[in-house]
Order: structure tokens, then C-alpha cells, then sequence
């Protein structure tokens, strides 16, 4: 792995998207600011957060529905490929569309950290810079380091990234302001850390 990420600057889209599509199922790989990412395999504590966050969503938005592993197309003129732990969007919106579907429509992603050394530039830098320029409305970052949950809105197309964060502790209520418009109590992640 260490020699791809090398020669990652001069490697295209169509090019990543041949490594990813030949990787094993226990491998997700990302290709963001030219480079591939490795996305740690997720551990049980990780998918029960965002089950959590799928019933919550059934129960209050039925009208929305949760992906777990659709890729988008992310990164300036959609040259990037990230895979968010989910992603929330209206009912059937990625039916028909491939691995690596076009953002638009998406209204949050969400990412779950990982205990890994990358979560901080990826989950924290590099995805929300991501997410911002392609104009999804909100990121949720639920972090397991800091036993806290961040809520990106307002994102800024130009630059990349969100105008506006709001941090809460785990056990606290996180709104999730429009386009999704619901309350999470958090108290249950307080379990899913090491």
C-alpha cells in the first residue's frame, strides 16, 4: 500500500476506481485530495452506532432512508471518491445509481471514527473540506476519541468545508437542523467507546 500512495498524485479517478472495484470486501478504499485512503474495517461498536442512527431516522423520517457504504463522487470536479459511513437521502434517491454516485440529493453524511492514526486529518479535515464543496447539507461526525458529536451545516461550495459547527458531549440532545429537522439523545453512544 505504501508504494500506490507514492505515485497517488498522478493516478486518475478511472484508474482508483479499477483498484477499488478488484479490493477485497474486508478493504474499503477512498480516493481523496489524490491520494487513496484505507478505511479501517468497522468493529461492532461502530455499526451499532449507525443502526442507532438508521431506526432513529425510520422512527422519525420515514420518508428518508439511510445508506451504509454508497460511494460518492466527492473532492474539486468530483475527482474524489469517499465512501461516509452513511448517508441519509430521500427515499429510493441512489436506486439505479452506481458505486460511486453523484452527491446531489444527499442530504447528510455521517462518519463514525475509527481508532485508527488517519481519523483525524480524514474524518475531521479532509471529508467535511469534501462534503462542504459538494454542497450536502449537513455532516455528522460522531467521534469516539473525544465522546462527542459534531453537526456541520451551512456548507460553503467555494472553499470547502462548513460555516457553522455545533459540538455536543455524548449523553447530550444533538439537533440535526433542516433538511433533516430531528432530535438524537446521545446517552446510548456513551457505550459503543473503548
Amino acid at each position: 500500500m505504501t508504494v500506490m500512495a507514492e505515485h497517488t498524485s498522478q493516478m486518475s479517478v478511472e484508474e482508483f476506481e479499477s483498484i477499488a472495484a478488484t479490493a477485497p470486501e474486508t478493504v474499503t478504499l477512498e480516493f481523496i485530495n489524490g491520494r487513496i485512503e484505507v478505511k479501517r474495517v468497522t468493529d461492532g461498536d461502530h455499526n451499532t452506532i449507525v443502526a442507532w442512527l438508521a431506526r432513529r431516522c425510520m422512527q422519525t423520517r420515514p420518508d428518508l432512508d439511510l445508506y451504509s457504504g454508497q460511494g460518492l463522487r466527492v473532492d474539486a470536479y468530483r475527482e474524489g471518491r469517499a465512501k461516509p459511513d452513511a448517508v441519509v437521502a430521500p427515499e429510493a434517491h441512489f436506486a439505479g445509481h452506481g458505486e460511486w454516485a453523484d452527491p446531489e440529493g444527499a442530504l447528510m453524511v455521517v462518519e463514525v471514527t475509527s481508532y485508527d492514526s488517519d481519523t483525524d486529518r480524514r474524518d475531521r479535515h479532509e471529508k467535511p473540506a469534501a462534503y462542504g464543496r459538494c454542497g450536502i447539507p449537513l455532516y455528522l461526525l460522531i467521534d469516539r476519541d473525544s465522546c462527542t458529536v459534531t453537526v456541520h451545516s451551512g456548507p460553503d461550495r467555494t472553499v470547502g468545508g462548513y460555516r457553522d459547527r455545533h459540538t455536543t458531549k455524548f449523553g447530550e440532545t444533538v439537533r440535526l437542523p433542516d433538511p433533516i429537522g430531528i432530535e438524537l439523545d446521545t446517552e446510548v453512544l456513551e457505550n459503543y467507546v473503548r
